[in-house]
């Protein structure tokens, strides 16, 4: 089982080059090792910026951002970048998968950073994690892939390291609704089991309500949404 990371956000702020205004003020943001968050919000309110933030792909204009003991703000691009690759499982939007690799060889891509040879346990988590999600032909090449598709070797890839953070920005948004439940439910029982933090960004409420906590996003401000009462984002 992997230690999940602590987070805790002080006094971030970012705005782009140019703006007046902060597109983001988050004074403070705590989760505990193991906990998991759903954020939502209307499109354009700054979820993705504040997902990029957390994962230390943008640096925010003021503030930090502990996973545990490590301020990502203010670590070397060659120090984050290995951050990364030990600790976080990323899912995104438009998955990043490399055509003209199959199936298998996306989900493998983090691994080939720590070994000279994959070790064969590695391989075969790589083909478990496949199966699971529902993807039955590993060496078809991307390129050859539906969107549901690559979302699911996109999902398979971000776990495949047992990552002690993992952060998905809308998982399920293109899957149908029998695969949207399935690969929701995989996502929270497999970081669970694993004992992994987990930050989602969606607007499906059904995976929402299996966060731990639930947050909105809202005039670049973060507020409190139960869990067991939430309604339509504005």
């Amino acid at each position: 089982m992997s230690a999940g990371a602590p987070l805790q956000v002080q006094d971030l702020r970012f705005r782009f080059a140019g703006q007046p205004l902060d597109l983001l003020t988050v004074p403070a943001l705590q989760l505990t090792a193991g906990q998991s968050l759903g954020l939502r919000g209307i499109s354009g309110a700054g979820k993705t910026t504040l997902f990029h933030c957390l994962a230390g792909i943008s640096a925010p204009t003021a503030g930090r951002v502990l996973w545990g003991d490590t301020d990502i703000c203010q670590l070397k691009p060659e120090a984050l970048a290995s951050w990364r690759r030990e600790h976080l499982g990323l899912v995104f939007q438009d998955f990043h998968l490399i055509d003209g690799l199959t199936a298998l060889d996306n989900v493998l891509l983090p691994a080939y950073f720590g070994y000279w040879r994959l070790p064969a346990k590695v391989t075969a988590r790589a083909h478990e994690l496949l199966a699971a999600v529902g993807m039955d032909a590993p060496h078809r090449l991307s390129a050859l892939l539906s969107r549901g598709e690559r979302q699911r070797v996109a999902f398979a890839r971000a776990l495949l390291l047992n990552p002690a953070i993992v952060m998905a920005d809308e998982p399920t948004a293109s899957l149908d609704p029998a695969h949207r439940t399935q690969l929701g439910e995989l996502l929270v029982a497999l970081t669970r089991s694993q004992g992994a933090t987990l930050i989602v960004i969606s607007h499906e409420q059904e995976l929402l309500v299996r966060m731990d906590r639930c947050m909105t996003l809202q005039s670049g401000r973060l507020h409190e949404a139960p869990v067991y009462n939430l309604s339509p984002s504005p």
